[in-house]
């Protein structure tokens, strides 16, 4: 079966607008978690982490500008970065390539300037609403710039998109239906709606994000994206490209429990199937990007399905959540988190769990979880996941493997 390999990354976050700041604060442990800026006065929460000082027009061509907005513009800007470290447009045919990004909320800035002006003001809504404010516009719009012509669509399974959409371009590719693939998701959901919804449902944490804490309140919410270049392994070496990693495994499930509340057993299968899709066993994984919300519930259910998977080992498995530092950043996250899996597995250093302040804040002892990270960790395990869990109880976990012969 062919292999697949990741030859270039690029992101749009909170925590840095390329992979190179991005890798220095993941393992400086710098979050990107700030008070907003006019956020409305009875908001229970205070801090997301959002991307400061975007240069979206700076980012988007001449071309772009009348349609692309916040969400799409940063699918652009990190699909063009990882464009470039990879070189894979040129390198193969236009139709071998498939454009695979997640989304989740769409174009909500256009959206909801558009919904005041009309029933607030009544006043016409631009006519460029709809193209503006359609989940797959990033994708679009990242397929038209490099002349990809193969398979090209956006997935929203709310915060397993982004899991959603590397699987999915992981199998495209080690099937043969396409040579190459750009994948990964984006977001920039921060708007009125969208933070007084969050408010509603009581789990976003009044002070930060402290995933698996004892004292852990809940999450905190973020924007941007991160999108990857993959290819088979043969090919990657063939033409000499830098191989950063490999994704071996992919596993999916639904709780069908509720459309809120996770339950362990969803989780746990897609843990079981990505770990069995790598032709590995649990004993083979040694670290875990855990979705780790900082919520009770999902924490909670998230340690209960590690120790249905990994039963005694899962005391001591190597486990962080980076969420601390780029925020909940819905269907994006799950491609943030990949990005930091990668870069643990690359650099040989696993991070802290953002959030313990190095132990400080004390772990659940309720979770059963020994190995909680809460400084970086000098290791490379021969296999890891990255997992994403999304309401609905739709689950996502990628395997990968650090760079291999």
């Amino acid at each position: 079966m062919t292999r697949v390999v990741i030859t270039g990354a690029g992101c749009i976050t909170a925590m840095g607008q390329d992979v190179a700041v991005f890798a220095e604060n993941l393992f400086e442990g710098r979050s990107g978690i700030r008070e907003m800026a006019d956020r409305p006065a009875d908001l229970r929460f205070s801090q997301a982490a959002t991307v400061q000082d975007f240069g979206q027009q700076e980012w988007l061509l001449a071309n772009q500008r009348q349609v692309g907005e916040r969400s799409s513009a940063f699918a652009v800007a990190a699909a063009r970065q990882a464009v470039e470290q990879s070189g894979i447009v040129g390198s193969y045919p236009a139709d071998a390539i498939a454009v695979v990004l997640g989304c989740s909320t769409g174009g909500r800035t256009t959206e909801e300037t558009e919904y005041e002006k009309l029933y607030a003001r009544g006043a016409r809504v631009h006519p460029l609403t709809v193209p503006r404010a359609m989940a797959n516009a990033g994708t679009s719009l990242v397929s038209m710039e490099h002349g990809i012509t193969g398979p090209a669509f956006t997935l929203t399974t709310a915060c397993a998109s982004g899991g959603h959409a590397i699987g999915l371009a992981f199998q495209m590719v080690r099937s043969g239906a396409v040579k190459a693939a750009l994948t990964g998701a984006h977001e920039a959901p921060l708007t009125l709606t969208f933070l007084k919804g969050w408010d509603g449902l009581h789990v976003v944490s009044p002070t930060a994000c402290r995933p698996f804490a004892q004292d852990r309140d809940g999450m905190t919410l973020g924007e941007g994206a991160a999108v990857f270049a993959i290819e088979a392994l043969d090919s990657a070496q063939a033409r000499g490209a830098e191989i950063f990693g490999e994704i071996v495994g992919f596993g999916m499930s639904s709780d069908a429990h509720h459309i809120t509340q996770p339950n362990p057993a969803g989780p746990a299968a897609a843990m079981r199937k990505a770990i069995a899709d790598a032709g590995a066993s649990p004993d083979d994984v040694g670290y875990i990007n855990a979705h780790g919300t900082g919520t009770e519930a999902n924490d909670r259910v998230e340690a209960e399905a590690i120790h249905r998977v990994f039963g005694d080992r899962a005391r001591t498995m190597a486990i962080s959540s980076t969420k601390g530092l780029h925020g909940h950043a819905i269907g994006a996250s799950g491609a943030m988190e990949l990005l930091a899996t990668v870069l643990a597995l690359h650099r040989g250093v696993l991070p802290a769990n953002a959030g313990l302040a190095g132990g400080a804040v004390p772990v659940d002892p309720a979770l059963h979880l020994d190995r909680v990270l809460l400084q970086n960790e000098a290791s490379t395990p021969d296999l890891a996941l990255s997992s994403s869990f999304a309401f609905g109880g739709l689950n996502a976990v990628l395997a990968l493997r650090p760079r291999k012969g």
